[in-house]
């Protein structure tokens, strides 16, 4: 089970992303429009919860004890998943409001037409927002039941904010584009953080990282972006702690440069610490980097995270 703090900060967001954004909700276009309310954001982080732990809780002291850890990493990315759908179609959403705000001739069927749209994308918003929570909170009570994070096989943990409520249809676009930005432009001191795909070891990092946020409270974490390994547990503790990720991925365009083209975008950030695992020649080439730049930082070696040794 989650502790109080890890409990008391999951409910504040859960309370965020369960609001009623729009009178109507609908999220299949031409679908009858609902005017139900969201469900109860406590009881749900409760079911969330339940979900995982009554697994463990069943299975423990059986022959499938063993299976317990790979079905409940299964419900946790099924929310993933569900919520990326959603995202997605949300994104298709606001690219037809769009269109009909560019088509409208001020005729009352416009009108209708564009006021739909907006509620069938503000509708898909509000329930990415509710997913994405729900997939957070399955993910940190996975963690406490496993001593593992959570990582989605190819993609980061990062929910979003709901913004507020918005009326008109081009305050309602220009919101969702400022959301968008926010979610991926960094706002505040950057930390960057890179390492090999080979590693286990989540404790070390974790409090390495939870050491970098006491004394960066509003810390940005930019990542190399891959889905194994260090990045994932990085993704992981970012999503476990509420900071701020932006994974920065390859320019595949790029050939052999790619690497190095992104450890450039990173330095180019002004990091103010780093941390830098054992990898590939890209790391190697990024701690050369750091420690030419003067940036305060912290590397590791393939054999640290087995003697879990304080950061040099």
């Amino acid at each position: 089970m989650t502790d109080m703090t890890d409990r008391d900060a999951a409910l504040d967001r859960f309370a965020d992303a369960f609001i009623e954004t729009t009178d109507g909700y609908c999220i299949t276009p031409g679908e009858d429009v609902t005017s139900a309310p969201m469900p109860d954001a406590e009881l749900v982080a409760r079911a969330t919860e339940l979900l995982v732990t009554t697994l463990f809780d069943v299975l423990r002291d059986t022959r499938l004890e063993a299976m317990a850890d790979r079905i409940a990493w299964g419900i946790v990315h099924s929310f993933h998943k569900v919520a990326g759908q959603i995202e997605g179609e949300a994104d298709k959403a606001a690219m037809a409001v769009r269109r009909l705000i560019e088509q409208n001739n001020g005729s009352e069927i416009g009108n209708v037409e564009l006021e739909e749209a907006q509620m069938l994308c503000q509708s898909l918003d509000e329930t990415q927002d509710a997913l994405a929570c729900m997939r957070d909170y399955a993910a940190a009570t996975y963690h406490a039941e496993t001593g593992r994070p959570w990582s989605a096989p190819r993609a980061t943990l990062v929910s979003s904010k709901r913004t507020a409520s918005v009326l008109a249809a081009t305050d309602f676009l220009a919101a969702r584009r400022r959301r968008q930005i926010d979610a991926h432009a960094p706002k505040g001191p950057v930390v960057i953080f890179s390492g090999g795909q080979l590693w286990e070891d989540h404790r070390l990092l974790f409090a390495t990282l939870d050491g970098i946020r006491a004394r960066v409270p509003t810390m940005v974490l930019a990542t190399t972006g891959q889905d194994k390994g260090c990045d994932a547990i990085a993704a992981a503790w970012a999503a476990r702690s509420g900071c701020h990720l932006i994974p920065f991925s390859l320019d595949r365009k790029l050939g052999n440069r790619a690497g190095f083209a992104r450890n450039e975008q990173l330095l180019r950030l002004r990091p103010v610490e780093a941390v830098v695992c054992q990898g590939s020649g890209v790391q190697s080439h990024l701690a050369r980097e750091v420690r030419r730049l003067g940036v305060p930082a912290h590397f590791f070696a393939l054999g640290d995270q087995q003697q879990n040794r304080a950061p040099r």
